[in-house]
């Protein structure tokens, strides 16, 4: 009985904080991420910087990641929003294909990502 109601309980403080979760829309995005780098968590716990340009240009450098060894360290880009959206489409990282991920906000600076394909993480929003 104890244990259920530790569950109850976690759960009690858990579901305001899921409630909480803001997904941003075209303007949130527009006005929080365009014009700044957004720093993407990855798996071995660095971060991967993508500038996304005022212009809709997109840059995004993997250097600090060791990506020389796997390919191109560097590479450009477009973004743009699409049904509350940002996609974006590099020339040679992902295959040059389109990805376009959901946003919601999970902090001050931090934001919580779902590609089209369910794939999700992290990212902190730079300068």
């Amino acid at each position: 009985m104890r244990s259920v109601s530790l569950v109850i309980f976690a759960l009690a403080l858990l579901l305001p904080a899921l409630a909480l979760a803001e997904v941003m829309t075209a303007n949130d995005i527009r006005s929080d991420i365009i014009g700044r780098t957004m720093y993407v968590a990855t798996p071995l716990g660095g971060e991967l910087p993508l500038n996304y340009h005022t212009s809709g240009q997109l840059e995004g450098t993997g250097r600090a990641l060791g990506f020389a060894a796997f390919g191109k360290p560097t590479d450009t880009g477009k973004w743009w929003i699409k049904d509350n959206k940002l996609c974006q489409q590099f020339q040679t990282w992902y295959q040059g294909n389109t990805n376009c991920y959901s946003l919601e906000r999970a902090g001050e600076d931090r934001v919580r990502w779902t590609r089209d394909n369910g794939q999700k993480g992290t990212a902190r929003i730079g300068d």
